[in-house]
């Protein structure tokens, strides 16, 4: 065949003539390293256009692990492309299942990076609350049998299922089957945001995905679609997601990556790719155990100075996965805080003790006033976690003192219901604040940190007026 088909480049003029990387044997403990080369016609694909979905043996690499990952073997009913990481898929599937006007339900709180997607493009956002297990199912059951009748229910149930950010959560096997019965009684689709999946450390053995349970029942399936990231396991630079679920879905996500930027980087799947397939996946899954297993060790070091420092300050839950631990901090009442207003202590005590963590208010679309925050382990040392929350006990303790009155601490777990205000139906003309501070704009993936010598920026200004 003589194609004059593609309006290709010619790759004789490429000046890259090698991509040699140096890699780490997860089967040894990272003792020997590897060095892997990219050439020939595997270079020539890694430097030209490729396929919307994927470079062919990168994607038959990919959907091989998710049927091993989540037990579902490959089919009709389902289908997989990469995106330029989950945060790049999760805004098409947004655009692709709903209208402005239409209602989502998130949980309460919710991923601060998902309330612009939403809010955005003018989707109503329907807060179901949430706790140390998951979704509160008898809330989402109430919201739904309630619904107003002639108004069209909820298209979507957006959630973080492992180690929720920001609240550490695992949903429990028992909450997500009733969500998957609730899906196929109200006709909404669970969109399952798993960057956590892997960074499962609790003693109890991990709840299967929603993708998995879906592909065990023998109900029609087609009611979740899941995205998976490498950024937490492999290189958060590499900007590689995926996503799973039904075929018209993710062929609708391939439109538009096809219209807005053609393809995920060539050269970054072809990188993925010749790391992953020398390791092959036995050895992927033992990195994966690897990475858990550090951040385990990252959350205790954390919890050891939470303990010391913050007991009676603060109220928690331990997180079995992910990155972050959600706290309510024991504030003095104000007259439109009756908790406490988090925000105000971290934004104008917490900055000058030089310790930072992200307010509360950043993960609830209405941007109400909690006295909860998030705090990152994943990048502390241990001298920094005990000297951050000290700083941190120190300004809890000056805000108590000069404020006078507290609500009344109880153990330090936070309570059953993590989100304990009136749920609120959100649009985006009704919150006209949208990430107005610098903390919520520069903060969706800050970590919790000692900060020496920080210089504010003077940006916030320019952030007045809501998300345009």
């Amino acid at each position: 065949m003589i194609s004059m088909l593609a309006g290709k480049p010619n790759p004789s003029l490429f000046p890259i003539t090698s991509i040699a990387i140096t890699v780490r044997s997860p089967l040894d403990g990272g003792a020997s390293e590897k060095v892997l080369e990219i050439n020939g016609p595997d270079l020539e694909e890694a430097l030209q256009y490729g396929p919307t979905s994927g470079i062919p043996k990168a994607e038959r690499w990919f959907k091989g692990l998710q049927e091993r990952a989540h037990h579902r073997k490959q089919g009709p009913d389902w289908d997989m492309a990469v995106g330029s990481g989950s945060q790049d898929l999760l805004y098409k599937a947004f655009l692709a299942l709903l209208n402005p006007g239409e209602a989502a339900m998130v949980e309460a709180p919710v991923y601060a990076g998902a309330i612009p997607l939403l809010l955005g493009q003018g989707a109503e956002c329907i807060e179901i609350r949430s706790d140390g297990q998951g979704v509160d199912v008898a809330h989402m059951r109430k919201t739904l049998q309630e619904w107003p009748v002639g108004k069209p229910k909820p298209k979507v149930f957006y959630t973080v299922p492992y180690g929720g950010n920001p609240n550490g959560a695992t949903a429990s096997l028992e909450r997500r089957l009733e969500v998957l019965r609730l899906a196929h009684e109200h006709n909404f689709i669970i969109m399952e945001d798993d960057p956590y999946f892997y960074l499962y450390f609790g003693t109890a053995p991990r709840p299967p995905s929603y993708w998995e349970l879906e592909g065990r029942s023998n109900k029609p399936r087609g009611r979740v679609l899941r995205f998976d990231s490498f950024s937490k396991v492999l290189s958060s630079g590499l900007r590689l997601g995926l996503v799973s679920g039904p075929r018209v879905l993710v062929e609708a996500i391939n439109l538009h990556s096809s219209t807005a930027n053609l393809q995920v980087s060539s050269t970054t799947q072809a990188i993925a790719y010749a790391l992953l397939s020398d390791w092959g996946y036995e050895a992927f899954f033992e990195h994966s155990r690897q990475v858990s297993e550090f951040y385990r060790v990252k959350r205790d070091i954390f919890l050891k100075s939470l303990e010391k420092h913050m007991t009676g300050l603060a109220e928690w839950t331990v997180p079995d996965a992910g990155m972050f631990f959600w706290m309510k901090l024991l504030l003095p009442e104000t007259a439109t805080a009756p908790d406490g207003d988090s925000e105000e202590v971290i934004r104008q005590q917490a900055l000058k003790a030089g310790v930072l963590a992200l307010p509360g208010k950043c993960f609830f679309a209405d941007g109400r006033t909690t006295p909860y925050v998030r705090a990152s382990f994943s990048l502390l040392e241990e001298a920094d976690a005990e000297e951050g929350l000290r700083r941190l006990a120190e300004v809890v303790r000056a805000a108590r003192d000069t404020m006078g009155k507290i609500g009344s601490p109880t153990a330090n777990t936070i309570p059953k219901t993590v989100s304990p205000q009136p749920v609120l139906s959100v649009t985006k003309s009704s919150t006209p604040y949208l990430l107005d501070n610098w903390l919520c704009r520069t903060g969706i993936c800050a970590v919790f940190a000692v900060m020496v010598n920080l210089m504010v920026p003077t940006v916030s200004a320019g952030l007045k007026g809501g998300w345009h």
